[in-house]
């Protein structure tokens, strides 16, 4: 029964007798809709950004410093956090791979707007800061430059820990409906983990961000499934020859 009265998975017809690896079966529908998928998130984190930026520059209201509590003061600054952080760059755009239909790309990318639209509206109405950390960031290189970058303001809540979340929750469906197994499920959820603990890590973010930020990415996944009809995240072969939308 699909998950969230979600609409019902469409999977290659393979005989049971001669299965074929999920990995085999990615190939061709990475192939469908290629340049959409790929130039497509780009486009829209650079978007993002400029408003991201802009409101990170120039906050519209007095600045909230956001407090901290013992999970922050539990969890220490961790250098090689930083490349779980970074990797939410990839982590975002892989559900969008595993589609085959332009209209279910796009759909998606609606979904994500709205994540992304409602974290800037309270940045807006509501602009927050993580307190300074006791740190020399110039002895980090790659973090301080993060810093440089991605200022810790529009703290609260993290659009970081939102959109993995949010990611996370497609995935895993995408996933099952695959036949990735539970190994795949595991490593899906173990990645949005860590992305989400490299927040914390870093001293981007302190825990009421993220405690936030997974309320906004799983609210607006959970919305964004059970509103679905004739999603389709894989194809019969023969759909894979045609140019349906």
């Amino acid at each position: 029964m699909p998950p969230f009265n979600a609409p019902q998975w469409e999977y290659f017809l393979i005989d049971s007798k001669r299965q074929t690896s999920w990995l085999r079966r990615f190939v061709p529908v990475l192939a469908q809709r290629f340049w959409l998928k790929c130039l497509g998130t780009p486009a829209f984190t650079f978007v993002f950004f400029l408003a991201y930026i802009h409101l990170l520059k120039n906050p519209y209201r007095p600045v909230t410093v956001m407090p901290t509590g013992v999970l922050d003061d539990l969890i220490s600054f961790q250098p090689l956090a930083l490349l779980p952080y970074v990797s939410l760059w990839l982590y975002v755009s892989l559900p969008p791979t595993f589609m085959v239909r332009s209209r279910e790309i796009v759909l998606y990318g609606i979904w994500a707007a709205v994540l992304c639209l409602s974290g800037l509206a309270i940045f807006f109405l509501w602009p927050t800061a993580v307190p300074p950390a006791n740190i020399d960031w110039a002895q980090y290189p790659g973090v301080d430059f993060l810093k440089g970058v991605d200022a810790a303001g529009n703290a609260c809540p993290s659009l970081h820990v939102a959109t993995a979340v949010f990611s996370g929750v497609w995935l895993h469906h995408i996933l099952r409906a695959f036949g990735t197994g539970r190994r795949g499920l595991l490593l899906n959820w173990l990645w949005c983990a860590a992305i989400v603990y490299s927040t914390m890590a870093t001293k981007q973010h302190v825990a009421i961000d993220v405690v936030a930020g997974i309320a906004l990415g799983g609210g607006v996944a959970w919305l964004s499934l059970i509103r679905r009809d004739g999603f389709t995240v894989l194809a019969r072969p023969q759909a894979l020859t045609t140019q349906s939308v």
